[in-house]
């Protein structure tokens, strides 16, 4: 998958006060993505847009740290200390930081209750919420387990990789609406959230009483889940935005 990595002259014109060795260093080590193994010399410099030598030169200083490896046919992959790095991204961590603001956000937009569900075997689990401010509000309790039924639980199924309808149609539109499913009088909208090489972690949804969250209205709501289901999927793996679509990034 490709980056969108801007080129050094876009970079350098955007902030004057930037250090220009080290933002090109930083461009050539984001210019890997979670498919490559390694990349040529001319292919850094495509996608980092800047000249061979200068990639040369600066690729050769992160290889003294250990940050990019250059192997035997002249290819270059990261190295242990690119990895160090992300394992202590990852230790340091914690998804409910990273949620719940998205969830308020999305909360306070909507003025619905949004969570964020996990997969435990057979079940979902509530892991983060935000109440709506509304008086009539679908009620549930961090922690506790639901079906796999409803809008979350069917997101969980499909981009867990289940086979057969509404999964298939879930994966490509890349959301699912619910209508009194597994309540009656609730309606919900959720959407996928992908980890470490873009494996599934969880979903957002919002919910309330289907007499205000109607199918239209959720419709609206659609491009917002989205865009939240992105900015989650991006901290949760520590990569910058992509070209692709999340909704593409199933099994």
């Amino acid at each position: 998958m490709k980056r969108n990595v801007q080129t050094a002259s876009e970079t350098e014109s955007a902030d004057k006060d930037t250090i220009i060795a080290v933002t090109r260093a930083l461009q050539i080590l984001e210019a890997f993505s979670a498919d490559d193994t390694s990349l040529t010399l001319s292919e850094l410099s495509r996608r980092v847009g800047m000249g061979k030598s200068t990639v040369l030169r600066t690729a050769r200083t992160l290889a003294r740290s250990e940050y990019l490896v250059q192997r035997e046919d002249g290819q270059w992959r990261l190295g242990a200390a690119a990895g160090w790095l992300g394992a202590r991204y990852q230790a340091a961590f914690r998804v409910n930081e990273t949620v719940e603001p998205v969830l308020r956000r999305i909360s306070d937009e909507t003025r619905e209750s949004a969570a964020f569900y996990v997969r435990e075997g057979d079940t979902r689990a509530c892991l983060v919420r935000v109440e709506g401010p509304g008086a009539v509000r679908h009620h549930v309790r961090v922690g506790e387990r639901l079906s796999l039924n409803g809008a979350p639980g069917r997101v969980l199924r499909a981009f867990a990789g289940e086979a057969g309808e509404p999964y298939e149609q879930i994966r490509k539109d890349g959301f699912y609406i619910s209508m009194g499913e597994r309540e009656p009088e609730v309606s919900s909208l959720a959407v996928p959230v992908f980890g470490i090489n873009w494996k599934l972690a969880g979903a957002l949804c919002i919910s309330g009483p289907i007499s205000r969250l109607t199918r239209e209205k959720l419709a609206t709501y659609v491009d917002l889940m989205l865009a939240g289901g992105r900015e989650v999927s991006y901290a949760i793996s520590g990569s910058r935005d992509q070209t692709v679509r999340p909704t593409t990034w199933h099994p």
